[in-house]
């Protein structure tokens, strides 16, 4: 798949087997077996993010590192077992919470694409409060009263920009969903 088109939802979907199926297990199994290139039971942010490109085969999406890069901490910080590795990696047990959670940041980072309209990885206060940004994100996470105060409030670090990964802790505490993918049940 050379040329992802973001708006092709399923396909997205097909490359990330996180679902509690035999056959997604192996699916897993399999990438897991590629990515894990040395066969040591777990994976660096860099062995991670080459395999999202090399063997999910979402060369596209390679681009969106910052997904990436949010995914892989998310998923090793909510792991409830206890790790047999150094904590700076992802272990197979870790790998489909990892798989689902790339696939919700990548509609994060679609999102925070849209906004981002000086395309500079972050969204002034500015692009956040124009009329057509407001729309977008009610219809991601419904109404806003006052989108000066949750600029905000996204804007956690107090640098009048607001960057991805306060976009993220934003958008899963507001459950955002974009109106054009498709939801897997």
């Amino acid at each position: 798949m050379e040329d992802l088109d973001w708006s092709d939802w399923a396909v997205i979907n097909s490359c990330l087997p996180y679902k509690r199926t035999m056959e997604q297990y192996q699916m897993r199994k399999k990438m897991w077996g590629a990515i894990d290139v040395n066969g040591n039971g777990y994976v660096s942010l860099s062995e991670i993010t080459r395999g999202v490109r090399d063997v999910l085969n979402l060369g596209d999406v390679f681009d969106c590192r910052p997904a990436i890069n949010r995914a892989y901490h998310y998923s090793r910080s909510v792991a409830q077992a206890k790790k047999k590795h150094d904590d700076d990696y992802l272990e197979f047990r870790e790998f489909r919470f990892f798989l689902q959670a790339l696939r919700q940041f990548f509609e994060y980072y679609q999102a925070f694409s849209r906004i981002d309209s000086g395309q500079d990885g972050r969204v002034s206060k500015e692009e956040f409060l124009s009329e057509n940004i407001k729309q977008s994100i009610e219809t991601w996470v419904g109404p806003i009263d006052d989108m000066e105060a949750e600029f905000a409030k996204i804007d956690t670090n107090k640098g009048g920009q607001i960057l991805f990964s306060e976009f993220v802790d934003w958008a899963l505490e507001k459950n955002l969903d974009i109106e054009d993918d498709i939801d897997e049940d």
